[in-house]
């Protein structure tokens, strides 16, 4: 069976004359669509870079509680280390000097210990608050966009303008998010 014939000549002489007959608004669409599409990019990017900035902020805080969970540890390590000086002394016994010196080193590991954990605590939040700044920059792109398909369908161009402002909030975002 032959596939049916499409009449496509009558088809491009119809687009050709509609494209003479249109004279500005082919451009004007032509602008909706570049804008649009580059829009589209920056929103692919920013899209990106807030996804890695949330598995970021994740895993620093993963990070982070296995170091609050180390830093416990060591706690009760010296609590219990601490209770034997303490019952020890109770009985009149001298404790040793290597349990001492124990606690005293279990007391300093923790304080190192919790200055990491802030650390990662912080690039934790960093990480969160670029997410954040990125994803703004996503739906300020994807408002744009909207507004831009917007002023093609209703053949009005001060869509188009609206349209670009957001598309130039959207960049200042992931301006701001890549600075930070």
């Amino acid at each position: 069976m032959e596939a049916p014939e499409v009449p496509t000549e009558h088809l491009h002489e119809h687009i050709h004359e509609h494209a003479h007959a249109s004279g500005g608004k082919v451009k004007w669409v032509m602008g909706v669509a570049l804008s649009s599409a580059l829009l589209a990019a920056f929103a692919a990017v920013s899209a990106l870079m807030a996804g890695h900035h949330v598995n970021e902020a994740m895993i620093e805080q993963i990070r982070s509680s296995d170091q609050w969970n180390f830093y416990q540890a060591k706690g009760v390590k010296a609590a219990v280390l601490g209770s034997k000086i303490e019952l020890l002394q109770g009985l009149e016994k001298e404790p040793s000097e290597k349990d001492k010196e124990k606690l005293a080193e279990y007391k300093k590991e923790q304080e190192e210990i919790m200055k990491d954990a802030k650390e990662k605590e912080h690039a934790s939040h960093h990480h969160l608050n670029t997410h954040v700044m990125f994803a703004a920059s996503v739906t300020f792109f994807q408002v744009a966009i909207c507004i831009g398909a917007t002023s093609v369908l209703t053949h009005k161009r001060p869509f188009w303008y609206v349209s670009l402002v957001f598309g130039f909030g959207g960049l200042a975002a992931m301006i701001k998010a890549f600075l930070s």
